[in-house]
């Protein structure tokens, strides 16, 4: 059988089956704030307070952020009693996106025209 016809018998099903990965990927890691917050950790642990600063996320924003992170296993959260507060860094899995995160960037600065704001 040609590759041609075996390109004409695949069904839609399995031609989105193939990209499937990738979509579910840009869904984990997808949103603008987890891309922000991912890379605000890539220097190290963080508390909220210092995050919420570096990243402009409001409260609430940075707060449903981080706890999708977790839930993704992105994030570990540690809290220390005293003083109280709450530290966030990546976990293997976050830190992993890095390479990742270079490449998006380096076809972007060759592709995507900066936005006017």
């Amino acid at each position: 059988m040609s590759q041609m016809s075996t390109h004409a018998e695949e069904s839609v099903e399995e031609k989105n089956e193939a990209a499937c990965p990738v979509v579910e990927a840009i869904e984990e890691i997808g949103s603008q704030w987890r891309l922000i917050v991912v890379n605000d950790l890539q220097d190290g642990e963080k508390r909220f307070n210092e995050l919420k600063r570096s990243t402009g996320a409001s409260s609430r924003t940075l707060s449903r952020v981080l706890d999708d992170l977790e839930d993704d296993g992105m994030v570990t959260r540690r809290v220390e009693d005293r003083p109280i507060a709450t530290y966030y860094s990546l976990t293997e899995k976050g830190r992993a996106l890095f390479p990742v995160m270079e490449t998006i960037e380096s076809w972007a600065s060759e592709w995507v025209e900066p936005s006017e704001e």
